[in-house]
């Protein structure tokens, strides 16, 4: 397994978009222009971020982060970019919990003003693990830390989804239920089938994804457990650190109700899929962060809720992670920079180890 080149994330010109960004502020502050406009280098690969100042006598606040939805021509991750949703998000969980959400300002769901829906909040300063070349690799600020360093991290960042699972009302959140039948996990798991279909409508299909799908049934809990508010992309790549204290707790696109597990599973997954990347290069990586014993163990201390059928909710993690990967990989067919092989399961870069986990081979 290889550290790809970085795929093609938007068609949009960033000098258009900044011009019709101080169009759109002028509305409503006379006066005021967008300056230093910037796309962050780890800028994801479905919404997109902005960064910029606002040059304003009086403005909501001077440091501002953008969030736009997916450019339509650029063959989108998600098939719907609902920014009401995550914009509502956000200020349920300032509102409700003391995790450090960034303040929101104004949500514009007219696509007229910068082509598609967005929202504006304050940009928090500080460090972000990177996703390129991954943080687990050597020469970035987090592998060059102490190991006291990166557990303080690691027990500050379970310690947020511990207050978000425990401090927001589920009945508050209920807008992030996911439609159909079934408790909270069969209709998550059922949507993530959905999208699978999305992504492969037209184009070769996945056995592997098909044989997880398959698994997950065989694993599945005989009690789900309660729903609650899930972060959804739980992970540290995701957190703005003061330090090794989160500052900014940031996307929230993936948001949905469902067990706690779920995000935990995410969490523990996501480390390790940049973990094995880092190993197959021959770099020993952070083989102790964010482990799966700790990362329960810590999460039973401070809830008082131990995980359960953890298995399958890293496997479901895995598979979820898998379903984004091939649709990112046809997307680089569908720009000409790839070709699509003879086995579709290869355009997966964790194909060898989703394959171990199905087989059930794999369960640290």
């Amino acid at each position: 397994m290889t550290t790809p080149s970085r795929p093609r994330t938007t068609t949009r010109d960033k000098d258009e978009l900044t011009a019709r960004l101080n169009a759109w502020l002028g509305t409503f502050l006379p006066g005021a222009k967008a300056t230093g406009v910037t796309a962050p280098a780890s800028n994801g690969m479905s919404s997109e971020t902005l960064l910029f100042d606002i040059e304003h006598p009086e403005p909501p606040f001077t440091a501002c982060a953008l969030r736009l939805a997916a450019d339509p021509a650029a063959y989108t991750v998600f098939p719907v970019y609902d920014m009401g949703r995550q914009h509502r998000t956000m200020r349920l969980v300032a509102d409700r919990t003391d995790l450090p959400v960034p303040r929101v300002g104004r949500l514009e769901e007219d696509p007229g003003p910068l082509g598609a829906p967005f929202f504006v909040m304050e940009r928090v300063e500080g460090r972000v693990p990177p996703d390129v070349l991954p943080y687990t690799y050597e020469g970035n600020w987090l592998h060059a830390a102490s190991d006291a360093e990166r557990e303080h991290l690691e027990a500050a960042t379970v310690g947020l989804l511990a207050r978000l699972h425990d401090q927001v009302p589920v009945e508050q959140a209920d807008f992030l239920a996911t439609p159909g039948q079934g408790d909270a996990l069969r209709r998550h798991v059922t949507a993530q089938r959905a999208y699978y279909d999305w992504v492969v409508d037209g184009l070769p299909r996945s056995p592997l994804i098909e044989d997880a799908f398959d698994r997950l049934e065989q694993l599945w809990p005989r009690e789900p457990g309660t729903p609650v508010l899930n972060w959804g992309d739980a992970r540290i790549g995701n957190v703005v650190y003061d330090g090794f204290e989160p500052a900014a707790v940031l996307d929230w696109e993936m948001a949905a109700l469902a067990p706690r597990e779920v995000d935990l599973g995410w969490t523990i997954y996501l480390h390790r899929f940049f973990q094995d990347l880092t190993v197959a290069s021959g770099q020993r990586g952070l083989p102790d962060l964010l482990r799966r014993d700790r990362v329960e163990r810590r999460y039973a201390e401070l809830t008082g809720h131990t995980p359960r059928d953890m298995d399958f909710h890293i496997l479901y993690a895995a598979l979820r992670h898998a379903i984004v990967m091939l649709r990112v990989a046809y997307r680089q067919v569908y720009f000409g920079e790839v070709a699509v092989p003879a086995d579709p399961d290869t355009l997966i870069l964790h194909h060898g180890s989703l394959r171990a986990m199905v087989q059930g081979s794999r369960r640290d």
